[in-house]
């Protein structure tokens, strides 16, 4: 969509956005963070598929001042006891934060699918790696409940579409070294998303899968997860999770959708300076 191109280009141009700072924005340190580790996750195969896998990945980010670069789930561990802006996946900067309030951009570089991994997605056209651009924002509703959301748009055209998220996290309980949060969350994309990832061209798959299938934009998926996060020691945190989701709207009609509802778990371990 190019109005999200135009507004990530200029978020990328503001040096310090336009919005008065106050004390707590001003003091973000400009020290360099790092984190690295590793993480163990069991999960379906794709949204809606039969077969799970696990699978060790790494753990790192750095950060330098309001910029970020961190793998997927790291940047949130970095900040753990310390803040509570997670700018994702990435290389992320953090525009405008207050006490109640956070608002950022980021870019990351999106894989896209390999239809050759699963047996059900064989013959499908694969979705290309793409460059995506997010823009993310953060509230405070109360001391223990956040709500989040963010836009995704492919912004190389090749089909990635856009993809938005809104999450509402409750804290449930915390200590001077340990966090348990619970989250409940709710995903949909456009339709060029919705036709790369679920749709079924007509062909052989259409055959194998027995008919073809154009999805229009809408939901995706609605999920319920609990994660628990520990700071080990000065230095090393560890954390686990354990999710539950369902496919929604054109994503559950899609042929390539085996089991609607979903599981998932992981453990990770990291080390921070």
């Amino acid at each position: 969509m190019a109005w999200a191109k135009q507004l990530l280009l200029v978020a990328a141009g503001l040096p310090g956005f336009s919005l008065a700072q106050t004390p707590l924005e001003a003091a973000v340190s400009s020290d360099v963070r790092y984190l690295i580790g590793a993480a163990y996750r069991y999960s379906p195969e794709y949204f809606g598929a039969r077969q799970y896998a696990g699978d060790i990945k790494p753990l790192w980010a750095v950060r330098w001042g309001r910029w970020r670069i961190a793998t997927s789930g790291s940047s949130g561990l970095m900040g753990f006891g310390r803040e509570t802006v997670d700018g994702g996946a990435g290389a992320s900067r953090e525009l405008f934060r207050n006490e109640n309030f956070n608002l950022g951009f980021g870019l990351r570089v999106d894989s896209g699918r390999n239809s050759r991994d699963s047996e059900s997605t064989q013959g499908l056209p694969d979705v290309k790696r793409t460059l995506r651009g997010r823009l993310f924002v953060g509230y405070t509703l109360a001391p223990s409940w956040q709500l989040g959301g963010s836009l995704s748009q492919d912004l190389a055209g090749r089909d990635g579409g856009l993809v938005w998220n809104a999450d509402l996290r409750k804290q449930l309980f915390r200590s001077a070294g340990g966090e348990l949060n619970l989250g409940l969350g709710v995903a949909g994309g456009n339709g060029r998303y919705m036709q790369s990832y679920f749709g079924v061209p007509e062909g052989p798959a259409a055959e194998r899968l027995g008919r073809s299938y154009a999805p229009g934009s809408g939901l995706r998926d609605a999920g319920l997860g609990l994660s628990y996060t520990r700071s080990v020691s000065k230095h090393w945190v560890c954390f686990s999770s354990l999710g539950v989701g369902r496919l929604l709207g054109s994503a559950a009609d899609s042929p390539l959708n085996q089991k609607p509802s979903s599981y998932s778990w992981s453990l990770g371990l990291a080390y921070r300076n």
